[in-house]
């Protein structure tokens, strides 16, 4: 029964967490997606700052970095059942309160709006270029009783200018949209094989893989599954204290995680990447080195300096791999594959689990801590792709990273807003957000 409640979950969990951080960009003020980009009216001359937002804002990093407020409720819940409990609602308690969350998801989620951009995908490109797509054959309902543009626009306004739809604002944002979209639809029927068609795609499909696959081949899986494994090879054997371990863990890796969003925007993604990668790999060789002298000598000190580099090396995956997981390739894709490229990343994430899955108990039980040296190479080779291959898209907006991948022709540069502020002119500049 837990068997077959596990493949629910899961099948469950996929269809929330792949299409989640994709609605949330897209929704998003643009200088709440992990970036801060200032857009700046000009009108008759005068610069009018069109950025609303004066606080630090982490609406996309934040996404994966809640998953640590289910795991110390979960956490905490089965070390609190475990002290104090002896029957069999020590596990069933655990398993009742996880059904808490989807009950909520369900009663909301028809107030969820829909993607502006996915709203255009619906509305006729005819009022921008003069002439129907040449793409017949679209699920896109290319009517203009639709009325889908409207909707985009109210949805924009919505949640970027308080409901105001004239706002040069949302009149930018739409123009940027459009011109985006209209290149888009001419491939919407999109296959697989586009993911690998140009060499942007191909970059951006080989970092897709690589931020998935290293997420845990890196070491994290080792201690995210089989803490207690690490715990017993130090001597760590009392289930009470691996449990209380394991909930200051959680606990310590919310607030690692949540700091880390703060710093996507000031720092960079790039800037994260490198300082993880090089952060797990120092700690790691540590853990090890440790590890091995604790094997011959048993001693209790260098047991506790294990743990310590257990939280210290959850510190460093913690401030890339947990805000940026879905984030980095969320952005790096265009909208026409953007959802296949999030597959991609989930893809290698959970294909590298199974793998895991079976080969780490079994390595723990029978080498012990040389199965770290394994890791040890691993993140050496994280950090030299990441150095090599990972590029900055801090201060880009969705639409001007293609550049980044693409080049020139992936611009948006030169749109205008529309007849109804035909005497405006909006420019874009890139800064951080300084108030």
């Amino acid at each position: 029964m837990f068997v077959f409640s596990r493949v629910l979950v899961g099948v469950g969990s996929m269809l929330v967490v792949q299409p989640a951080p994709m609605l949330i960009t897209e929704l998003a003020y643009p200088t709440h997606r992990g970036k801060y980009t200032r857009y700046v009216i000009r009108k008759n001359g005068q610069r009018i700052n069109a950025s609303c937002a004066d606080t630090d804002s982490f609406i996309n990093s934040a996404f994966w970095t809640m998953y640590y407020l289910g795991a110390i409720l979960a956490s905490w819940t089965c070390y609190g059942t475990q002290r104090n409990m002896t029957d069999d609602w020590t596990w069933r308690i655990p398993s009742i309160i996880q059904a808490g969350f989807p009950i909520v998801q369900i009663l909301f989620w028809w107030c969820v709006p829909e993607s502006p951009r996915y709203d255009l995908l619906q509305w006729p490109t005819t009022g921008l270029y003069g002439r129907r797509s040449a793409c017949s054959n679209t699920p896109c309902r290319w009517l203009i009783a639709n009325d889908r543009r409207e909707e985009a626009e109210q949805l924009l306004a919505r949640f970027h200018t308080d409901g105001d739809v004239n706002h040069p604002l949302v009149q930018f944002e739409m123009s940027e949209i459009i011109h985006t979209l209209s290149m888009e639809a001419r491939a919407s029927q999109v296959p697989w094989s586009t993911l690998v068609k140009t060499p942007g795609n191909r970059k951006r499909t080989f970092i897709a893989i690589c931020v998935g696959a290293f997420a845990q081949w890196n070491g994290v899986a080792v201690v995210s599954y089989y803490l207690t494994l690490v715990l017993d090879t130090v001597g760590i054997t009392d289930s009470d204290t691996q449990t209380l371990i394991n909930g200051l863990l959680q606990v310590f890796n919310f607030i690692a995680a949540g700091s880390a969003a703060l710093l996507v925007d000031r720092l960079g993604r790039r800037t994260l990447f490198l300082w993880s990668a090089a952060g797990m790999l120092v700690s790691f060789v540590i853990w090890t080195a440790c590890s091995a002298v604790f094997d011959t000598s048993q001693a209790a000190p260098l047991g506790n300096t294990v743990i310590a580099f257990v939280f210290i090396f959850y510190f460093h995956y913690d401030i890339a791999y947990t805000p940026l997981l879905l984030g980095y390739p969320t952005e790096i894709f265009p909208y026409s594959i953007r959802s296949k490229g999030v597959t991609t990343t989930l893809l290698s994430v959970y294909s590298s689990l199974v793998i895991l899955a079976f080969v780490n108990p079994i390595a723990l039980e029978n080498i012990g801590w040389h199965y770290y040296i394994f890791f040890c190479c691993f993140d050496l080779l994280v950090l030299s792709v990441t150095f090599f291959m990972f590029p900055e898209t801090k201060g880009h907006s969705l639409e001007e990273i293609g550049q980044i991948f693409d080049g020139p022709s992936a611009g948006t540069g030169g749109l205008e807003v529309g007849k109804k502020d035909y005497d405006e002119t909006i420019t874009r500049e890139h800064a951080e957000y300084a108030g």
